[in-house]
């Protein structure tokens, strides 16, 4: 079953979004241990979704006004994450160094990717799909559905872990330069991404 649930995540892979990007410009931009935080952001973040939409509190986002705030508040997080990389490039930051280990912010690659993926509330509706599906299959076990779960997370961490990997070669072999530029086109399609979402928030309130 944890084959199974691999497999599956390692499809959803395939969509690459601004966790994905963020991610890649992680492992341009800092080691890729630093990156490796990010990525078991992501997965905590996910863990807590899935947790979420397994146990079935996920409901009260079915809401059509709680959907709409935390898909703004998403939209509005992911534009913020692409200014701060694409700003970046001229040396401006516009998101403060959180300390919270003392001389240390080893933790922040960490804290931003778990935001950025907590940040889109469609992930625990996309769950809550899938897990409900599961659980109406009599074949699937309480223990199945664990089973399954983890496969999903594993996915997720080989897959990010890989691309973390990817962005950190990448940096041996690049100049300075050209990976600034890099990290602030990522910027940009991570502000798109995020206006994208907005625009489409506004069209299904019209």
């Amino acid at each position: 079953m944890i084959l199974e649930g691999f497999k599956f995540g390692m499809l959803l892979q395939i969509a690459i979004g601004p966790v994905c990007m963020y991610i890649f410009s992680l492992g341009v931009n800092e080691k890729f241990f630093m990156a490796f935080l990010g990525v078991l952001g992501v997965v905590l973040a996910d863990g807590i979704y899935i947790l979420l939409a397994i146990l079935g509190i996920s409901s009260f986002l079915k809401n059509e006004k709680i959907q709409k705030k935390f898909n703004i508040l998403g939209s509005i997080i992911i534009i913020i994450f692409g200014m701060e990389l694409f700003l970046g490039y001229f040396g401006i930051s516009i998101l403060p160094k959180l300390n919270i280990f003392q001389n240390s912010n080893s933790n922040l690659p960490f804290i931003k990717a778990f935001l950025l993926t907590g940040a889109n509330p469609m992930t625990i509706l996309f769950w809550m799909g899938v897990f409900s599906t599961k659980t109406s299959d009599s074949s699937f076990t309480k223990n199945s559905i664990c089973l399954f779960a983890l496969g999903s997370l594993l996915s997720t961490l080989l897959f990010l872990s890989l691309i973390a990997f990817i962005g950190s070669t990448t940096s041996n072999f690049l100049p300075e330069r050209y990976l600034s530029i890099l990290s602030a086109i990522v910027g940009i399609s991570l502000i798109y991404f995020g206006i994208k979402k907005g625009m489409t928030i506004k069209k299904s309130s019209l």
